[in-house]
């Protein structure tokens, strides 16, 4: 903590405008989108409109996620220091305390807030919000348990949404593609963050085996995401739009992906890589709207 204060008090001031983009960085404001437009195609996937209660579990998930965000940046801070220096709490541009109440008030909300949603909305939305907190202080350093809790996490979302529409049931399929998808993204971004997590005694699994190895096991997941992919249309679930979709927006470029590590395991590129990551996930939520609704 005094080490982040010195840090901070170094940094000369940045008024109110970079105060507050700083604080803004730490919830990540892309990831809280994605969230809430994983709800959203939850809720989709139920063949129903969205009503009042699917805009209100949109809100929770972006409460919770933008919560989880900063709590993990505050645990995160002498990884960060290493991996990335340039995040608001390693740079000074935050300190960890406000950050720490920031994240928990988040959490709070969303879980205060999802009880008008009923039982079922307030339980799934409060053990997302303990989850999320598990996976910052304890589960992010250990091999695979980290990366499971995230992809629970992010397939939970999907089925929030059909909670909130009524009909999980039809969530539980695109819910299991984003937990496979999750799954080889969250082991692909252990190992662009191996040097830090090493230095901090993290045993994530690129640690422990080493960045090809498990570059292997992502891959894996990927491979069978790609490999079940099809079969919703194949049950006839999902339109022959969904299939167009997803094998041009998604399952190509995963195979392109996968490739594309296997020759260059250098950081920057794979950090590139998990950015192409993000948008093949947003297209998959696009290919399953364009499977139901299309």
């Amino acid at each position: 903590m005094n080490s982040d204060r010195q840090v901070s008090e170094n940094q000369p001031a940045a008024g109110f405008i970079g105060y507050l983009s700083a604080y803004l960085q730490l919830i990540r404001p892309a990831n809280v989108v994605i969230t809430a437009g994983a709800v959203l195609v939850g809720a989709l996937s139920s063949g129903l409109g969205p009503g009042g209660s699917v805009w209100l579990a949109c809100l929770v998930a972006g409460l919770i996620t933008a919560g989880g965000n900063a709590i993990n940046d505050v645990y995160d801070l002498e990884i960060d220091r290493i991996n990335k220096p340039g995040r608001p709490l390693p740079s000074g541009r935050a300190s960890r305390r406000p950050a720490a109440v920031l994240g928990t008030i988040l959490l709070l909300s969303g879980a205060g807030i999802s009880a008008l949603l009923g039982r079922w909305g307030f339980l799934v939305a409060l053990l997302v919000a303990m989850l999320l907190v598990a996976y910052s202080a304890r589960l992010k350093g250990t091999v695979l348990c980290g990366n499971l809790a995230v992809s629970v996490a992010a397939g939970m979302a999907i089925i929030y949404g059909g909670i909130a529409a009524g009909r999980a049931g039809p969530a539980l399929i695109p819910a299991g593609f984003a937990f496979l998808f999750h799954l080889g993204r969250e082991i692909l971004k252990d190992a662009q963050d191996v040097a830090g997590d090493r230095a901090g005694g993290a045993r994530t699994l690129p640690a422990v085996v080493g960045v090809k190895e498990a570059l292997g096991w992502a891959g894996l997941f990927l491979a069978l995401l790609i490999v079940v992919s099809p079969l919703p249309y194949l049950a006839g679930r999902y339109s022959i739009l969904y299939l167009i979709v997803v094998v041009l927006g998604v399952d190509l470029p995963l195979v392109g992906v996968i490739l594309s590590w296997r020759r260059d395991q250098r950081i920057e590129h794979l950090n590139r890589l998990s950015r192409i990551l993000k948008l093949i996930m947003c297209l998959g939520l696009a290919a399953i709207l364009a499977g139901i609704w299309l």
